[in-house]
């Protein structure tokens, strides 16, 4: 049995159901993290609020805050509505989230790994800890949280289950990269767009002793 979390992201939240609850019935114990990204830039295009990334991570204005909250939300009732009874719904603040402020990207933060007993009891109960990773104050990016939450509560495994193969490089899918050459890879600039907090939060799970897996692509701990 191994005790995991699986990151999924907003475009494939609700097809991703399935292979949560195949995870389960193979013994494991799992706990998800869920984005909302297709679903708040939509809602934030039609309230007229501009919709800004800064090497993948979405800049949060206070009313961009609140388009935040309620895209998250509905994400989360659909995924914990296609899992099932088991799944928990919960808020970052309600999961014990610790996190930083990120003041240049507005009302954002990181997450910051931290022992979440809440979500250590229900993964012991056999229940599925459903995470949206927002704050009464701030919008924290998915994959950062899922990594801060996998370095917390101990898991063995990281996975991010996401609409594209892993880590592509020169046109193919790397099946692994060490933690020194994908450090090397981020701070080289070639990586645009949602890979990069992807490939930030692999490394830093893997840092704490979490092997992560973005599709294919294994970021393992040594």
């Amino acid at each position: 049995m191994t005790r995991m979390v699986v990151k999924i992201g907003g475009r494939v939240a609700a097809e991703s159901a399935g292979a949560v609850l195949d995870l389960v019935e193979e013994g494991n114990d799992v706990c998800v993290v869920h984005g909302a990204g297709p679903q708040i830039s939509r809602e934030m295009e039609l309230a007229g609020i501009p919709v800004e990334f800064v090497d993948g991570r979405r800049v949060t204005s206070l009313d961009g805050l609140g388009v935040v909250k309620a895209s998250f939300a509905a994400v989360n009732r659909e995924l914990c509505k296609a899992i099932g009874d088991r799944a928990v719904p919960l808020t970052g603040d309600e999961a014990g989230l610790k996190v930083e402020a990120v003041p240049e990207l507005g009302y954002v933060a990181e997450a910051v790994p931290w022992f979440l007993p809440e979500v250590a009891i229900m993964l012991d109960l056999k229940k599925i800890p459903v995470i949206s990773p927002v704050t009464e104050e701030y919008n924290v990016n998915a994959d950062s949280a899922a990594a801060a939450i996998a370095a917390g509560i101990e898991a063995e495994r990281l996975l991010f289950l996401t609409d594209v193969d892993g880590l592509i490089l020169d046109g193919e899918v790397v099946d692994s990269i060490d933690l020194e050459s994908a450090e090397e890879l981020i701070e080289s600039g070639a990586l645009e767009g949602g890979i990069i907090p992807k490939l930030g939060a692999a490394i830093a799970a893997a840092r704490n002793g979490v092997p992560a897996f973005i599709g294919r692509t294994e970021v393992p701990t040594q």
